[in-house]
């Protein structure tokens, strides 16, 4: 059974552009790109920055310490030096609410 965890309202996530929230002891990145909404882990797998604090275009986080950039609907690496995926979470919106997979 799939445990949901209540991360943020839809409406706090900006168009084409990406907010940090703390869910559940984690840091999480969550994006809204063309109306969808994405989650990945907040650190960069390449170094320590927040990828909220990253350039976003189209579906690529662009990170902000060294601009190597991932997918933020599969986590992988798009750009160097980046080589390490970032982790994705399932989401599905409820009642206006992102609810997260978390485990």
């Amino acid at each position: 059974m799939t445990v949901w965890t209540d991360a943020a309202a839809q409406d706090d996530v900006p168009a084409d552009d990406v907010i940090g929230v703390a869910v559940a002891g984690r840091e999480v990145a969550l994006y809204r790109v063309v109306g969808e909404i994405f989650a990945t882990d907040n650190l960069c797998t390449h170094g320590l920055a927040r990828l909220c604090d990253g350039f976003l275009l189209d579906h690529e986080i662009e990170c902000p310490m060294h601009q190597g950039r991932f997918d933020v609907r599969t986590g992988q690496p798009t750009g160097a030096p980046v080589t390490e995926p970032v982790r994705c979470y399932p989401v599905k919106i409820e009642n206006g609410r992102i609810l997260l997979a978390l485990g």
